[in-house]
């Protein structure tokens, strides 16, 4: 299991065009991938899920993965977040 913490920065929190650009960048790794926001835990291939956690600027979410593929896959979210300047 492989998991890492960022601080959203999006100006509007995970809204839905950064909610779909995880959910669909997740999709392509083998690995159970969920998104973590205060105490509650959404599949990060399910954009209902995401959405739901209303999660804020400047909160604080751990993405967890855990599969064939997990160092991967945090990798590649690692960078989509900062790149796309949603998380730092």
């Amino acid at each position: 299991m492989k998991e890492q913490t960022f601080t959203v920065t999006e100006e509007a929190g995970i809204h839905a065009r950064p909610a779909s650009l995880l959910v669909s960048n997740a999709g392509k790794f083998n690995s159970e991938i969920n998104l973590e926001y205060k105490e509650k835990k959404a599949n990060l291939k399910s954009i209902m899920g995401v959405m739901a956690l209303g999660i804020k600027k400047g909160e604080t979410i751990k993405i967890i993965a855990e599969g064939p593929d997990e160092e991967e896959a945090i990798t590649k979210l690692d960078e989509l977040l900062k790149s796309s300047n949603m998380a730092k």
